[in-house]
């Protein structure tokens, strides 16, 4: 019976190594929004991990070490992958874009990429090796116990997931290493926030910034809240009711890029702790 209890935080962690692997699976074969699905339920699963651990009173230097290892799958590689597929889209495509007046749909297009930008997606990559870096240092920084030094790498992940789910305009399978086929929703205008913020971020140089301004904050001297609860009163987890709280109401008011939304808040509102911290010292 201790066996099985000792090992229940890691038969979780196990679950978000394997939607890790599956993610991967599915980003290869071009269907990223079924890969940021799984990443979102790996994100479930490392945060009930942790909070088993605590629960049950389990927790073990293996334990550390697993999950670690599975986050830097489902975590690391998994959005590195994510984001070299949307800008292996976004750059060196043309096509003739066809508008049926009668229909109003737009038909299916195939894009060619040019040679030229064929290393160009392989920037995307700089994501799991700071991603490595930061888990590396979350494991021997002793100041991380209470709270993160960097942005954690599941909050990277789901950032980047999320502008796979905010491209509502199209659905997108990749055939082949070189030709893409994108099949377009009609809009008449733009009818919501997300489908506004998918279009103005699918373009290169947009995820090329992206890349290297979130793998920066993965490893700066940044200090941000950690959502980890020791106890469930008000009293010491202000901080982080305000910000769940203002995640589901960023979801509810802007749909999928409420999600990013939320990792931009995470942020902002870690920074204004910080200075209010310093103050009351």
């Amino acid at each position: 019976m201790n066996f099985i209890k000792r090992n229940i935080p890691n038969a979780i962690t196990c679950g978000n190594l394997f939607c890790g692997c599956l993610a991967i699976v599915f980003a290869l074969k071009g269907n990223l929004v079924l890969s940021a699905y799984l990443l979102g339920l790996a994100a479930v699963l490392d945060f009930f991990d942790g909070f088993a651990a605590r629960l049950l009173k389990v927790a073990s230097p293996i334990g550390k070490d697993l999950d670690s290892l599975a986050d830097m799958v489902t975590f690391g590689v998994v959005p590195g992958l994510m984001m070299y597929q949307l800008i292996k889209m976004s750059i060196g495509f043309t096509a003739d874009v066809h508008i049926n007046s009668l229909g109003g749909n737009l038909e299916l297009m195939t894009y060619h990429e040019e040679a030229y930008h064929f290393y160009l997606p392989f920037v995307a990559f700089i994501i799991p090796i700071f991603s490595a870096i930061r888990l590396a240092k979350f494991n021997n920084d002793t100041r991380q116990s209470d709270q993160f030094i960097g942005l954690p790498t599941p909050a990277n992940a789901i950032f980047i997931s999320s502008l796979v789910l905010l491209n509502t305009n199209f659905i997108y399978h990749v055939y082949d290493d070189f030709q893409f086929a994108l099949s377009f929703k009609h809009v008449g205008s733009i009818q919501d926030v997300s489908s506004f913020f998918g279009n103005w971020l699918f373009h290169p140089g947009i995820l090329i910034v992206i890349v290297i301004l979130f793998s920066f904050l993965l490893v700066a001297e940044l200090p941000l809240f950690s959502l980890k609860f020791k106890q469930f009163g008000w009293s010491g987890n202000e901080i982080r009711y305000l910000f769940l709280i203002s995640c589901i109401a960023l979801l509810i008011a802007f749909n999928y890029a409420g999600i990013s939304l939320s990792i931009l808040f995470y942020i902002l509102l870690s920074f204004v702790w910080n200075i209010m911290k310093k103050r009351s010292v």
